[in-house]
């Protein structure tokens, strides 16, 4: 069987480090994992204002989960926490109450950084945020990338041997999960 996973790049620029961790995460996955992007670049500032009528893009990123068999975030870390517009995305997908797009949906955090902790604070701030949405978080392993140059190819071909290894486990351990979570918890 395969499972549809919907992924969050938590960056909006256009060179992006986490979006080539993603196209390497892709390469390395099991092949019955299908991946599709959840833009969300084009969402306004969330504001209760709009609960009874989303716009389109809010609606379309809440039908793109919907979609999903599960979601994995590949982020960076700002300020110690989360990108903005990735909290913004959430907080658009976990709204109005009680139609959270997140409920019982399985889900795994990864990230990238230059620096050397790799966005181990960033993580623990999303891990926070998807407690409360009631996502069903992959909680180990636990992965913090400290993205070198050339550790990565911009085709998502990762050049150290020990990194891919490590890689190719994280998104096995994400399809095991996958697996559990949704034969205990089906997706409806």
């Amino acid at each position: 069987m395969a499972y549809k996973v919907g992924y969050f790049v938590g960056s909006l620029s256009s060179t992006s480090i986490n979006r080539t961790l993603s196209r390497a995460l892709i390469r390395l996955a099991p092949r019955d994992l299908e991946f599709t992007e959840i833009p969300i670049g084009d969402l306004a500032l969330y504001s209760p204002d709009f609960d009874t009528d989303y716009p389109p893009e809010a609606r379309a990123l809440k039908d793109a989960i919907a979609a999903s068999d599960a979601v994995m975030f590949v982020s960076p870390e700002y300020n110690r926490s989360i990108p903005g517009a990735l909290k913004n995305a959430i907080d658009w997908a976990s709204r109005p109450w009680g139609q959270n797009s997140f409920h019982h949906l399985p889900a795994a955090v990864i990230g990238a950084s230059i620096g050397q902790i790799g966005t181990a604070v960033g993580q623990q701030s999303l891990r926070a945020v998807l407690s409360f949405c009631n996502a069903r978080q992959m909680t180990a392993p636990e992965a913090y990338i400290h993205l070198t140059p050339g550790l990565i190819n911009d085709d998502g071909e990762v050049t150290d041997e020990s990194t891919a290894a490590f890689l190719a486990d994280f998104m096995g351990e994400f399809r095991t999960h996958i697996e559990r979570v949704l034969t205990v918890i089906p997706r409806p």
